[in-house]
């Protein structure tokens, strides 16, 4: 049996860096259109989670949050306090501070994992884990394994020769929190953008949910997720969206280089491509991962 060495095993497209993307300031001739914020400010530094500390746009309201539903699990999450910087995985700060509008109490794992898509992952697994649907947690890992939760639980763990992995027993049963955040760990060892874009399906803007991601599969390649919804009386919707990266850092709430003073994109902005402060994604790709699929 192989050993688990590191991130890039087992073909994983995703590609630790030690620099990180200078802020996006337009493409050479792009033209973009500013939308000035009308109301004084969309930010409660008094706000403890998601929900009290933005506040939703002037003629805006927040979709509805079913009981138990990941909508209402990420507006509940806890936040930093206000002006808290980003920091990566070593506990050192993030280059460029001048991105975020909140920072997630999201712990990080050990070592350089918790980036891009494994942010989303660790959301995914917390949010069923809190909810009870411990059948549907897994994740597809880049050579297509699906690394499920209930095998590890029962003892399970992953056999690696070459690009091959099965399961084999070798531990006991065990549901603690503990094992669950190992589990979590090493599924972000070996997953990514690709195999997590080939488990989502695409989504159309007006029907932008919580949880939804704009990502792009690749090496490296960069995903967003959208945290949070709201709507006005037309139909009209904006969203907030949060991202980890690389280096792994805490994952954090993105302001709208359009409008750095209202971090809430507008669906009625985005024409060919949304930009966010790190990252250019074409419009097209909007995706919903497969345990919300059909929700």
């Amino acid at each position: 049996m192989a050993a688990i060495q590191n991130k890039e095993f087992l073909l994983k497209p995703e590609v630790t860096v030690e620099t990180e993307q200078a802020p996006y300031d337009g493409f050479p001739g792009e033209e973009t259109v500013s939308v000035k914020p009308k109301q004084k400010s969309f930010i409660n530094p008094s706000g403890a989670t998601l929900e009290e500390r933005l506040i939703p746009p002037d003629g805006y309201e927040r979709l509805e949050k079913p009981m138990g539903s990941l909508q209402g699990f990420l507006r509940n999450y806890a936040i930093k306090p206000d002006k808290s910087p980003v920091l990566l995985y070593d506990g050192s700060r993030k280059k460029n501070q001048d991105v975020h509008a909140a920072v997630f109490s999201v712990p990080l794992v050990e070592g350089d994992l918790q980036q891009c898509a494994d942010s989303a992952i660790r959301i995914y697994g917390e949010y069923l884990w809190s909810v009870g649907a411990y059948d549907a947690i897994s994740f597809h890992l880049t050579n297509g394994f699906l690394m499920d939760y209930p095998s590890w639980r029962s003892g399970k763990r992953l056999s690696v020769e070459g690009n091959q992995v099965r399961w084999e027993a070798r531990a006991a049963f065990d549901d603690s929190d503990d094992n669950f955040a190992k589990y979590l760990r090493q599924v972000m060892v070996y997953a990514g953008t690709m195999s997590l874009e080939n488990e989502s399906g695409n989504v159309e803007l007006n029907q932008i949910l919580a949880g939804d991601l704009f990502i792009r599969g690749g090496s490296p390649g960069h995903c967003v997720m959208v945290v949070d919804v709201a709507e006005d009386q037309a139909g009209n919707k904006c969203f907030l969206l949060a991202q980890g990266y690389m280096l792994a850092q805490e994952f954090h709430v993105l302001k709208n280089p359009l409008h750095k003073e209202d971090p809430w994109y507008y669906v009625s902005e985005i024409k060919e491509s949304l930009v966010t402060p790190e990252y250019v994604f074409e419009k097209d790709g909007l995706k919903r991962w497969k345990a919300f699929l059909e929700k």
